[in-house]
């Protein structure tokens, strides 16, 4: 396989993916953090992640901030049982 073969299907898999970004795990929208940052949370829903970043421009997601995560699972679980009485 030639070197020009080889590189344009590196750019056509390339193609429609966003940096910078990563998509929040509990309401599938793509956020931004702040370069460097090691926790963002999601503008949409409120969940908090621990960002990891693969390089300077490529975060990912390394799971949840679970005192953030436990206290809205809580939030959730009063909001129901007040509204099943």
């Amino acid at each position: 396989m030639s070197q020009t073969k080889k590189s344009e299907s590196l750019q056509e898999r390339s193609r429609g993916r966003t940096t910078g970004k990563f998509r929040c795990l509990n309401c599938f929208e793509r956020i931004a953090p702040p370069p460097g940052s090691k926790t963002y949370t999601c503008p949409h829903c409120g969940y908090a992640w621990r960002v990891w970043w693969y390089n300077p421009k490529e975060p990912r997601i390394r799971g949840p901030v679970w005192e953030t995560d436990e206290e809205l699972a809580q939030r959730e679980i009063s909001d129901d049982q007040e509204g099943g009485k």
